[in-house]
């Protein structure tokens, strides 16, 4: 199980492979496999044969999982991914920041 520090709704930006500079919404974490799905990111077309929960059958496109270490979390004020720490704030509760600009994401 690989610590990562991407939650489900963040907005990510690929680093390397063939989506490299493109953003978008993290829409699962596989927390065991050291994966994310993000939303329109390393999409591929899969052909389905006719079943019961697809009649139609045809060509669909989904997006597969891309290991963790190939996003970096996007800081709205730097306007770029950027890497993340953790801190205990005074109150007790925990937060991320940007290592760069120092803003709680």
């Amino acid at each position: 199980m690989l610590k990562t520090y991407i939650k489900k709704d963040d907005t990510v930006v690929v680093i390397s492979g063939k989506d490299r500079g493109k953003s978008g919404k993290v829409l699962k974490v596989l927390r065991d496999e050291g994966k994310v799905i993000v939303e329109k990111i390393n999409v591929v077309k899969k052909h389905m044969r006719p079943s019961q929960a697809n009649p139609q059958g045809g060509i669909i496109e989904k997006e597969l999982p891309l290991p963790v270490c190939k996003v970096l979390l996007y800081c709205k004020k730097c306007a770029k991914g950027v890497r993340i720490g953790r801190k205990i704030l005074e109150d007790g509760s925990k937060v991320r920041y940007c290592k760069k600009c120092g803003e709680i994401i």
